[in-house]
């Protein structure tokens, strides 16, 4: 008979070490308004899966996809102002 036993203490022994570092909470706050925005997409989304969608369902997932991808493109823009090297240098 094969005993059925708990690895808790496996899974969490390693805990403290696998927290977020400073520099990835960053970049979680960097990345926010895109996921609030694909969020509100999903939740668009979600609200036409068991009903024929009306205009107004229409235009406010039209209008998430926008948000979608303006905050992408922010976003986009934010990072490589930052990552982007020297040229030159």
């Amino acid at each position: 008979m094969k005993h059925i036993v708990t690895v808790q203490d496996a899974v969490t022994a390693f805990a403290d070490f696998m927290e977020p570092t400073a520099a990835e909470l960053d970049a979680i706050e960097q990345e926010m308004p895109l996921i609030l925005a694909a969020v509100d997409l999903l939740d668009a989304q979600i609200t036409t899966l068991d009903r024929t969608p009306t205009e107004l369902d229409t235009r406010r997932i039209r209008r998430a996809r926008r948000r979608v991808l303006a905050e992408g493109r922010d976003l986009a823009n934010r990072t490589a102002s930052i990552t982007l090297p020297e040229v030159g240098a």
